[in-house]
């Protein structure tokens, strides 16, 4: 079976090699000649742990393939998908363009029955437009060449999306017609065979899954990080709270972790999308709406704890941060909690120090030098007024405090994850500030004078 991906962003690169991992031959395309290059090199243009042996292993197998030429790479495909990005538009909308200008060049160069798959998140109804852009140019050449849409939403992780592809929870599949069934089916053949569950249904609820399966775990994290501040002014403990309603199975313990907000490419550009598709059907999901609100205010709670510790000045301070990227096992900063606090500490006059495993070049791509960047994470804290932690790298997790705190000019610690101990911190005389639990106060404080 051959199968053709357009475009060899974090889906497509990721689900074309998993899809070679599975026997099936796969060309994966993109305009960019420069990172075509670089992948016929085994350059890979993404941070994902096991993408690169395993994109240089199907590579030598003669299963992987990549192109600049759509025309080429279609020559021979049993189904095309489209993984091409859709940004949000400035009213919030999800922007079509990339995905409606690939339909566009395949409707220009098909010669035989294809299954054209939407694998980009994609707003509902746009299986129907990718379809009419199909025809469109197949009327232009007066071709009567048959095919078919369907919508294969992707829901990997990043960090885990080997294994999210290759052991799914579930595959979702929209189709329109058992012939388009029938190629599916064959393509999803090896995961059929070892029980993951491969869902059929219509193309519109097949789109509508994807973002409200994002929507729902977006929500289960504001709620709970609303949940968290509230703990703080009542003088409960998140942490407690949290084990009490993740015992729930109803609820469970996925997603109800307190932090600085969700980043990343798809929760807050799916949540933005959702919120926009259903204004325009005069439904407005209020709910939705409040996720939004509480996610971007949750990206500077750090910032406005600092600034209530050192009494609303913050010029000239030294501040360490562990953890840029918007998760650990990913250098993917868009819409990082990291760049909202650093924005907001620079311009507060804070000279900023960071170190992130994987994601400083990222860093240095977005903002230039107007942080330092450490080689490690005990280099950040040479003369820092304080540690602010954004994301729970493993390495972060447990620290060297003693170490700490011969580098540190404060022994003041703000943990946007609660990956530290209070009981520990306490032993160690830190001030510490985390989400959803007490302060505490060190011994001999001096962080605020």
């Amino acid at each position: 079976m051959n199968i053709t991906i357009i475009g060899t962003g974090y889906v497509g690169l990721v689900s074309g090699t998993c899809f070679a991992e599975t026997g099936i031959t796969v060309t994966c395309v993109d305009v960019d000649q420069k990172k075509i290059d670089n992948l016929n090199q085994g350059i890979i243009p993404i941070y994902e742990p096991g993408l690169t042996p395993m994109v240089q292993k199907n590579m030598e197998k003669g299963r992987l393939f990549f192109s600049t030429s759509l025309k080429d790479s279609i020559a021979e495909a049993d189904a095309v998908f489209i993984a091409v990005g859709t940004p949000p538009d400035e009213d919030g909308s999800a922007d079509l363009q990339y995905v409606l200008g690939v339909a566009r060049e395949i409707g220009k160069h098909s010669d035989h029955y294809m299954v054209i798959v939407t694998k980009s998140t994609v707003p509902i109804g746009t299986a129907e437009k990718v379809k009419a852009a199909i025809q469109d140019e197949l009327d232009k050449r007066k071709q009567d060449i048959p095919f078919d849409v369907a919508s294969n939403p992707e829901f990997l992780k990043e960090g885990a999306a080997i294994d999210d592809f290759l052991k799914p929870d579930r595959v979702v599949i929209g189709t329109e017609s058992e012939r388009a069934q029938k190629v599916m089916k064959k393509l999803y053949k090896p995961f059929l065979m070892n029980n993951h569950p491969v869902i059929f249904m219509d193309i519109p609820s097949a789109e509508m899954t994807k973002y409200a399966a994002n929507s729902m775990l977006a929500t289960k994290i504001s709620f709970m990080n609303d949940i968290a501040n509230l703990c703080e002014i009542v003088g409960a403990d998140v942490n407690n709270v949290r084990r009490g309603i993740g015992s729930d199975t109803r609820i469970g313990h996925k997603f109800i972790y307190p932090g600085t907000g969700y980043g990343g490419s798809c929760f807050p550009k799916d949540v933005q999308a959702l919120v926009k598709t259903s204004e325009q059907n005069g439904h407005p999901l209020e709910i939705l709406k409040s996720v939004e609100l509480v996610n971007n205010r949750q990206k500077s709670v750090l910032y406005r704890k600092m600034m209530t510790h050192f009494n609303g000045n913050l010029k000239g301070k030294k501040i360490a941060i562990w953890g840029l990227s918007f998760k650990p096992n990913t250098d993917d900063m868009r819409e990082a909690p990291a760049l909202v606090i650093i924005d907001k500490l620079l311009k507060e006059g804070a000279e900023v120090v960071a170190y992130d495993p994987v994601a400083m070049e990222e860093c240095h791509h977005k903002i230039g030098d107007s942080i330092g960047y450490a080689k490690d994470q005990y280099e950040a804290l040479i003369d820092a007024d304080a540690l602010v932690v954004v994301t729970e790298w493993n390495e972060f997790k447990v620290p060297n405090f003693r170490v700490m705190e011969k580098l540190l000019k404060n022994k003041l610690i703000f943990d946007g994850r609660n990956i530290y101990d209070i009981e520990e911190l306490i032993e160690n005389e830190y001030t510490y500030y985390s989400i959803g639990r007490k302060a505490i106060s060190a011994v001999h404080e001096a962080a605020s004078k």
